[in-house]
């Protein structure tokens, strides 16, 4: 495993000289189209804590309720969340936001930033802990290899896919 300090990500064959390319179809700028918002990752922590009804969402977040149908209408469509139908006893019919696989597959970069808010803006006393629910001990978001292998920075190598070909959008 690599050593702390500035280095970068090992960048291979064509990548390694960054003026010969740019990162036009770059997955971290797709992501942040979807997901790129305060009150969007606000909305997906409310998610993983449980909120599924709007005004819950509207309220937790602490922004308009016209923010919270914006947002909720746009990571619905993106496809984080599904709406489900639910009833309470005497009420009409309404519906509720759950997470979609899409939108559990987002929780490692999220709680990632959750994890670094705790270290560095509170100083490792955050408000709340996350642990797990069984034993107690702390959650923590790392990166791993496919192998299992704990992965540091300078340990990573950028190489082009041979596989990939912009989508019909985004040619």
């Amino acid at each position: 495993m690599g050593t702390m300090g500035g280095m970068s990500a090992v960048m291979e064959g064509a990548l390694a000289d960054l003026g010969s390319w740019k990162p036009v179809h770059c997955s971290l700028v797709k992501a942040l189209e979807v997901v790129g918002t305060q009150s969007a990752l606000l909305i997906l922590r409310e998610c993983y804590y449980g909120t599924t009804r709007f005004g819950g969402f509207a309220q937790r977040v602490g922004i308009t309720e016209r923010a919270a149908s914006q947002q909720l209408r746009r990571l619905t469509e993106a496809g984080l969340l599904t709406k489900r139908p639910y009833r309470d006893e005497g009420d009409r019919t309404r519906e509720e936001y759950v997470l979609t696989e899409m939108g559990r597959d987002l929780l490692p970069a999220v709680f990632g930033l959750i994890q670094w808010g705790d270290k560095y803006v509170h100083n490792g006393r955050p408000p709340v802990l996350h642990v797990e629910h069984d034993t107690g001990a702390a959650v923590r978001a790392e990166l791993r290899s496919e192998a299992g292998n704990p992965v540091a920075l300078e340990d990573i190598g950028v190489r082009r896919n041979p596989r990939w070909r912009p989508s019909s959008a985004e040619s």
